[in-house]
């Protein structure tokens, strides 16, 4: 059902320059969660890679704007487009004029504007042995990869949890469905049409209102589901938490603690979140089904666990995140043994 949130009645438009060579697709494109994602949509544009601009490329994403005692002000819709090998211009329409500007004024977070990477290009010409060479020659390959920080601490737990211990199609298809049957349109304007796909996150009450029958038809085991609703329960708490440490790098370790005493909510979960809400440069993933091994065969050549991930990525630390988006970059792909996750579906029984 379309609801007063699709009509908007504010816009607003700017260009962003993000002061030096900008990849849209690259530096988005984790927030994506699937290609049919309905919150977000990514488009690559006509020449994608390489970090020199994506001339054409572009994105939508809505949001919630929350306030710093964590109260919802408004919602937004985000329009990205890549002008150039530097700027993009952000338009916004949104439910009120205040909500359309302060949304405007976050958007230089959203697409990485914070997030330097000259520390770790000197560290790593400065080291010069093998690895570190090769990590420099990939930084130079994409200049113009970023992280974002969208700021939205609560959304990106819930998709998190999702993703526990589960494939990716699975998770996909969790929160694909969730967000297409519980979730509102995201505003529109005349002069920016929002898609008619795209859709708003939910707010923690709408998440405590599906019925319990539908996350077993959403494919989201028992435990998932449990922690989804824990989460839920502490929304607003999380909203304040993620907005009081936004632009706070050294407040992230404190967060984190606070994150991890939710019920079913560990290590990985909160990385996965915080990289993403907070452009968390030194929070590697610990606790991935393959990234440990990865890191390892791309670095070394040898698989290896969580412990020698640490040991490879402390002399990369505080940038030890970007070194494994540098990899992630590379093209590298390790060699997968055991058998392969296949999950049972019981929607039907």
């Amino acid at each position: 059902m379309e609801s007063a949130a699709s009509s908007a009645v504010a816009h607003a438009e700017s260009v962003v320059d993000l002061h030096g060579p900008y990849d849209l697709p690259r530096s988005l494109g984790v927030l994506q969660r699937g290609h049919a994602d309905p919150t977000i949509r990514v488009d690559p544009g006509s020449f994608p890679g390489g970090g020199r601009g994506t001339p054409g490329a572009g994105a939508w994403l809505a949001q919630r704007i929350y306030a710093d005692d964590g109260a919802e002000l408004g919602q937004v819709t985000y329009r990205f487009d890549q002008l150039g090998t530097s700027t993009v211009r952000v338009r916004t329409a949104a439910s009120s004029q205040e909500t359309a500007q302060l949304a405007l004024q976050r958007a230089a977070l959203i697409l990485g504007a914070a997030d330097d990477w000259q520390e770790l290009e000197f560290l790593l010409d400065a080291m010069g042995d093998r690895i570190s060479t090769t990590l420099a020659r990939i930084r130079r390959e994409h200049p113009g990869v970023r992280l974002p920080a969208t700021g939205a601490l609560f959304d990106q737990l819930v998709t998190a949890t999702l993703e526990q211990k589960v494939t990716h199609d699975q998770a996909r298809f969790s929160w694909r469905n969730l967000i297409r049957s519980y979730a509102e349109p995201a505003p529109s304007y005349s002069g920016l049409p929002a898609p008619h796909w795209l859709r708003l996150p939910l707010t923690g009450g709408q998440l405590r209102a599906v019925p319990s029958w539908e996350w077993h038809r959403l494919w989201v085991q028992p435990p998932l589901s449990r922690t989804v609703l824990q989460v839920a329960a502490r929304a607003r708490s999380i909203h304040r938490l993620g907005a009081a440490t936004l632009a706070e790098a050294f407040a992230l370790e404190d967060l984190q603690e606070q994150l991890v005493s939710i019920p079913g909510i560990g290590p990985w979960t909160v990385a996965e979140a915080l990289q993403r809400s907070h452009g968390a440069a030194d929070l590697p993933s610990v606790g991935d089904f393959h990234l440990s091994a990865f890191v390892g065969e791309a670095l070394t050549g040898r698989r290896t666990d969580d412990a020698g991930m640490l040991r490879l990525l402390e002399p990369f630390r505080p940038h030890r995140h970007r070194v494994i988006r540098l990899l992630g970059l590379s093209g590298f792909r390790h060699q997968r043994f055991g058998a392969k996750l296949a999950p049972a579906d019981y929607r039907d029984r």
